[in-house]
């Protein structure tokens, strides 16, 4: 959900040429799957078509991109322990450092959680996305 979000805002501002966005899951089991259709259904209410497939992080990611992000704690530490330099470390960092709007400690597991659990999830992203752009312009400006 996250990439969509963060790739409907470099659009919005007319930057897709200037970044990549990704998403992949730590645990394998879903690998190839599309989207929770209950996360699909909450995300088109809000004009994000979501048909992504899962895919597993895999060690060259920390070669392709600038920032790895996780959305929780254990998915903090679980990346950290797959960095083997202090530049693939210094790559990982976690989505709430990016919220303005709210401040959660972590992006929830929104599918114990509800409807609400779905759109909640959604407000913090879409809070956390903006974030980052205004995060990663400010430094391109620099």
């Amino acid at each position: 959900m996250a990439e969509g979000v963060f790739k409907r805002i470099v659009q919005r501002e007319d930057a897709t040429n200037q970044y990549i966005a990704d998403s992949a899951g730590l645990i394998g089991y879903h690998q190839g799957e599309l989207p929770d259709s209950r996360m699909k259904f909450f995300a088109s209410k809000r004009g994000y078509n979501l048909e992504h497939r899962s895919r597993p992080f895999t060690r060259s990611d920390f070669d392709k991109f600038d920032l790895i992000i996780s959305m929780d704690e254990q998915n903090y530490d679980s990346l950290r322990s797959k960095a083997d330099t202090i530049e693939e470390v210094e790559k990982i960092h976690r989505m709430t450092e990016y919220n303005r709007k709210f401040q959660p400690t972590h992006i929830p597991d929104p599918y114990y959680g509800g409807d609400q659990g779905f759109e909640n999830v959604i407000d913090l992203l879409e809070d956390a996305c903006e974030g980052l752009y205004n995060e990663l312009n400010k430094t391109e400006q620099q």
